[in-house]
């Protein structure tokens, strides 16, 4: 009877602290965060521009005259490299981003040729493709 008695005392402390546990105050979770709501946001919306700005950059590749001449040329849509773009990681785009600005601006100042020219959009349409396909 005793020992009844003290596992109901045991067993009310338990609860009693589980639920006391459970209701710490709005304003003390609000200060626990290390980082606040509003530069969460700016960061997610600079990781959105970047994001853009670097789609843009691959896909004014494929969009240029020569772009659509060598996709034409090896037979691949442009629709479906234009969706595939979209669905390849941030890093794997940054570096195809940057890479498509250096081929555009060596292109434009003639230090590549038609065919060199060709045989980067091409290897650069086979890494989205592949990129896109193992996902």
């Amino acid at each position: 009877m005793m020992l009844r008695n003290a596992m109901r005392v045991c067993s009310m402390l338990l609860v009693a602290s589980l639920a006391s546990t459970g209701t710490v105050p709005v304003s003390a979770q609000e200060n626990d965060h290390a980082v606040s709501s509003v530069q969460l946001r700016k960061d997610l919306q600079k990781a959105s521009e970047i994001r853009q700005a670097n789609e843009a950059a691959v896909r004014e590749l494929f969009r240029s005259e020569k772009g659509r001449e060598t996709l034409k040329s090896a037979g691949i849509d442009y629709q479906k490299v234009d969706r595939a773009v979209s669905q390849v990681s941030d890093e794997d785009l940054a570096r195809m981003a940057e890479r498509s600005r250096e081929v555009q601006k060596d292109f434009a100042a003639g230090r590549f040729s038609d065919r060199d020219l060709i045989i980067i959009m091409l290897v650069v349409v086979g890494l989205i493709l592949v990129i896109v396909a193992v996902r």
